[in-house]
């Protein structure tokens, strides 16, 4: 079986190992070049938090798993689960944090309540706020390194075979008599089917297919679609996971390097006029490090970039076929650090059987194709890809 995939990021080579592990003969379609999309532009982690409705939550419980699973494999340096740290600063923010960790510990998502000192014993430079005496930590949670997981997928997509064919933007898409047809800016190609994993251009290019999946704008300054990720250099602050505070997340990138992001700037996110590194937003973050961790004064950002969340219209996965021939499987989600693999074999299985996964029963694009009047995206609770 003769399978194009769409794209090269972490969706993209999920797909393709898991495709090419099963025999079948993959080509990859990447437009410019791996994780040239939200997957290079991610805070990157895993959770299922604020995850709903239950059945999302389920979705992104089994992704983590999947990444256990992958992990178990071999090596896994791509994959740091050594928990997450969160608290509130007010008393409204407080109600919040506790209702939601409330509402995972009644779906048996492991989360407990800790005191600042047993925080400080996890993370020793952490600078808890006064007045603060309740921290929910989640154990499972963790981040990853993006581009360390697409070399493991895409490495053992090759190692059975996938072939990649870069630059190649694909421009459109069709069915044919026998297959899919592709047309791509070094010629056209066929295959007897297609899994596009585009992101953020998913609209677009499913517009061509026939079957228009209408997604967030990606360029909309300040809307749930765009975030700031600043990139700091190495700093001598002892940090080995993630943090989510109201004023600052913050989790390591290697090498002593931090990411870190305040999501009340997001307001101010526009892809159309990037931040510059030592503006006043990368001062502001900064300012804030340095409030967080013991260890990060005087910090500097080699880079604040734009992340463009790749987000469906209403928010939520979208996984499965376009049309009812079998042809053309498309796969867009905000999630997709943290559903990456388990959506590649999800979406593999699939193409090959043709039996539906109950996983994915929520989330077919069936009930976006044609749709008009959505509402719209309220800001992202949790800015980047997850």
């Amino acid at each position: 079986m003769k399978i194009a995939v769409v794209g090269l990021g972490v969706l993209g080579a999920g797909v393709a190992r898991s495709l090419a592990v099963a025999g079948a003969e993959v080509t990859v379609f990447e437009r410019s070049a791996p994780l040239a999309g939200t997957s290079g532009t991610s805070f990157a982690w895993t959770n299922s938090h604020s995850k709903n409705p239950r059945s999302y939550h389920d979705l992104n419980v089994a992704g983590l798993a999947e990444h256990d699973a992958l992990a178990a494999e071999g090596p896994s340096p791509w994959l740091v689960r050594t928990g997450n740290l969160e608290w509130a600063s007010d008393p409204d923010g407080a109600d919040r944090l506790a209702a939601s960790a409330a509402e995972l510990a009644a779906r048996d998502y492991p989360v407990t309540w800790i005191t600042p000192r047993q925080a400080r014993d996890q993370v020793p430079d952490l600078r808890v706020p006064d007045g603060v005496a309740d921290i929910a930590y989640y154990p499972t949670e963790g981040h990853i390194f993006p581009a360390l997981l697409v070399a493991r997928l895409w490495g053992e997509a090759r190692d059975h075979g996938a072939r990649l064919r870069c630059p190649a933007e694909v421009l459109g898409v069709s069915e044919t008599d026998s297959g899919v047809r592709l047309d791509t800016s070094d010629g056209v190609a066929e295959a007897d089917a297609v899994v596009l994993t585009v992101g953020r251009w998913t609209e677009a290019l499913t517009a061509t297919t026939g079957h228009r999946i209408p997604m967030a704008d990606p360029d909309a300054a300040g809307t749930a679609t765009v975030g700031m990720l600043g990139y700091t250099t190495p700093l001598p602050t002892r940090l080995d996971r993630v943090l989510t505070t109201p004023r600052l997340n913050a989790r390591p990138d290697g090498g002593g390097r931090l990411i870190i992001q305040g999501l009340d700037l997001d307001a101010d996110a526009d892809p159309a006029a990037p931040p510059a590194p030592d503006g006043h937003h990368a001062e502001e973050l900064c300012r804030r490090l340095g409030d967080l961790l013991d260890g990060t004064r005087g910090a500097r950002l080699e880079s604040l970039r734009i992340g463009q969340r790749a987000m469906p219209a209403d928010g939520r996965t979208v996984a499965g076929f376009l049309g009812d021939r079998g042809r053309i499987y498309t796969i867009a989600t905000h999630s997709g650090i943290t559903l990456g693999p388990l959506l590649g074999r999800l979406a593999a299985e699939e193409l090959r059987t043709g039996e539906p996964a109950d996983l994915l029963a929520d989330f077919r694009p069936q009930r976006l194709i044609g749709a008009t009047g959505l509402p719209a995206l309220q800001p992202a609770r949790f800015a980047g890809q997850q």
